[in-house]
């Protein structure tokens, strides 16, 4: 799980997290809010980052990977402008400014210099990319990120994980239940299940919306 797992896995094209069409979860939670500044860690070069934006909603992301961040750019025809930010290269485009670099670098000063306070946060791929203990990590940088660039007063999260039963923690793409999730956000956020789908036999697909306590 170190950063050349992932980095290997772009140069080979095994990203099979990849979709091919907008997440439908998300488009449906999204067309409900008004547009806002979406904060989307390891983003990838995902669909979703295009409906965010053909949406009204401005996009800043996060991602390691070089690769997919100019894959992203190129196959969408947007433009864009290229800079350095420390240890980050900036790839900024109308309303949408992808960070490439190590999420756990990041500081709030870098997405307030290109956004400003944080809207949304949208998260697929990410806390169920990690084991258990990086899961943790994670959450506790994420707090501290949107403590520092701020949230704006109608700020909205959303979650969405992989939950298998029996639990088990094999992965890439872990297993995350609710109790996991109230355990690394609870004290921040009130947690509120909106969905929640069986696609295979002992797995389903859980959304949960996080808003401020």
């Amino acid at each position: 799980m170190e950063k050349g797992y992932w980095l290997n896995r772009w140069k080979r094209g095994d990203t099979g997290w990849h979709q091919t069409e907008a997440e439908p979860r998300m488009t449906d939670y999204f067309s409900s809010l008004a547009p806002a500044r979406v904060f989307v860690p390891l983003c990838g070069k995902s669909l979703d980052l295009k409906w965010l934006l053909e949406h009204g909603h401005e996009v800043i992301g996060v991602e390691l990977s070089e690769l997919a961040c100019r894959e992203f750019y190129r196959e969408h025809s947007i433009p864009f402008r290229e800079s350095q930010c420390g240890r980050f290269t900036v790839f900024r485009g109308e309303r949408i400014t992808v960070l490439n670099g190590d999420f756990f670098e990041l500081e709030p000063s870098s997405l307030l210099q290109f956004g400003g306070q944080i809207g949304a946060v949208y998260d697929r791929a990410a806390l169920i990319a990690m084991p258990p203990d990086i899961r943790a990590r994670y959450a506790r940088h994420m707090i501290q990120l949107l403590q520092g660039a701020g949230r704006d007063e109608n700020f909205r999260f959303l979650q969405i994980v992989l939950e298998r039963t029996p639990h088990d923690e094999k992965g890439p793409p872990f297993s995350v239940c609710l109790s996991e999730i109230e355990s690394l956000y609870g004290a921040y956020f009130k947690i509120r299940a909106l969905s929640r789908e069986q696609l295979e036999e002992a797995t389903s697909e859980c959304v949960y919306e996080l808003y401020p306590r």
